[in-house]
């Protein structure tokens, strides 16, 4: 028989965590605490887990498969934001694979948010070859690098900023006070960024525990300005440990926001010197992060990561063409295919630096791809003459890639600082 989709209810969580932990490999077993804590954010305005937006397949009583999403905010180029539709927690137990229970729900959810009115689709693919079958393509990419602290040629003696400023470290209440403001500021000039709510800054400073994993308290600092304005902070782990009388910690990194030149200098000055600390990891930055080259010698960073993580699925293509600006100014007539039925159709793309329009048309198309293709090439990230040559941008008009290449792509490279 197969299996039945359709939005949980509030009996069906118990069942529903359990899929869920085991589509990740994580000890079956549910605990009443974890159940209760995501049973309050369901009953939660904003608290992520919207009874409606939740899926579970079921095959005689028992959850196989699981799906959520939960409305999201986008910056994209410019500065602007578009609304998402944010996808997570999709699993299909190994009992279950192949039977297009993803698919049904995928498609169920985009048809959804498409009404609502989103603009997107995001993920972030725990698999890459997943999801472009789906319309979603990575738009964002990041690296992680691991840092020698005695090869960076920094200043072993760094006692604080030289600019005036200065870098505290702070509880868990600060972080919450301050965290916030500082993460829009962020979002406003820096495309690729997501919002971060309310319960997001509640699980990263212990105060609200979902899951059974447990919660260690991570070292934060803020940076502040000379004028005393909170411009940066980092989060951060270290682990204790020795060989041969020689300390030999790793310091990992969990979070680190910057608004200002200074604070990125200063915050990572202030790590890179911690006593006892022989490695940084950095967590997940963008690729073209600045950190390789504040050090005297770049190459103490070694890249330990480096793949995609934000993904694309566009839904309404004239919507989300006008809300970012563009390199150069031009036109472009994009015909976009869609096998789900959501977002094709053929468009004029009129833009520039100042913004755009973008229309259904009828003029011969200038570049054809895929919907996926088009998620690829939003945020600014790939030129469509690179995907030209992987035949997956098709150039019906000589020069229409240039003109792509010149309007899409942007100066810096969209991040996405998070995980969802």
């Amino acid at each position: 028989m197969n299996p039945e989709v359709r939005t949980i209810t509030e009996p069906d969580l118990p069942d529903w965590i359990r899929a869920l932990h085991t589509g990740f490999l994580r000890s079956p077993a549910v605990s009443k605490e974890e159940v209760e804590s995501r049973r309050t954010l369901m009953a939660t305005p904003g608290g992520g887990y919207v009874a409606e937006r939740t899926q579970g397949a079921f095959d005689a009583g028992r959850c196989v498969a699981t799906f959520r999403s939960f409305a999201q905010k986008l910056t994209v180029p410019g500065g602007a934001e578009v609304a998402a539709n944010a996808v997570s927690n999709v699993t299909v137990s190994p009992t279950h694979r192949r039977r297009g229970l993803l698919s049904r729900m995928v498609d169920t959810d985009a048809r959804a948010a498409k009404e609502r009115g989103d603009v997107v689709s995001t993920l972030i693919a725990a698999e890459y070859p997943i999801y472009g079958r789906h319309g979603f393509g990575p738009a964002t990419w990041t690296t992680e690098w691991e840092v020698d602290v005695a090869r960076t040629g920094l200043d072993p003696r760094y006692s604080g900023p030289s600019d005036g400023g200065r870098v505290d470290f702070a509880d868990p209440a600060e972080v919450r006070e301050h965290g916030p403001g500082l993460h829009e500021r962020l979002r406003a000039v820096r495309h690729g960024v997501i919002d971060r709510p309310e319960r997001l800054w509640l699980r990263n400073t212990g105060a609200l525990v979902v899951d059974d994993r447990p919660w260690t308290e991570p070292f934060y600092a803020l940076y502040r300005s000379p004028e005393g304005v909170v411009e940066g902070l980092l989060a951060y782990t270290c682990d204790d440990r020795w060989e041969a009388k020689v300390p030999q910690g790793t310091a990992q990194v969990l979070d680190h926001i910057a608004v200002s030149p200074e604070a990125e200098r200063a915050l990572w000055h202030f790590l890179l010197s911690t006593d006892l600390v022989a490695k940084v990891r950095t967590g997940y930055r963008a690729p073209d992060d600045v950190l390789p080259l504040l050090l005297p010698d770049p190459r103490a960073a070694r890249v330990v990561t480096h793949a995609d993580y934000l993904w694309v699925r566009p839904l309404d293509v004239p919507a989300l063409l006008t809300a970012r600006t563009y390199g150069t100014t031009g036109s472009l007539v994009l015909d976009v295919t869609d096998r789900a039925g959501l977002a094709g159709g053929r468009f004029l793309l009129e833009a520039g630096p100042e913004g755009a329009t973008c229309v259904a048309t009828r003029r011969g198309a200038e570049l054809a791809l895929d919907v996926a293709e088009l998620g690829t090439l939003f945020l600014g990230d790939e030129a469509a003459s690179r995907l030209a040559v992987l035949g997956r941008v098709s150039e019906e008009r000589a020069g229409a890639l240039a003109v792509a290449d010149g309007m899409l792509r942007t100066a810096r490279r969209p991040w996405c600082p998070d995980v969802f």
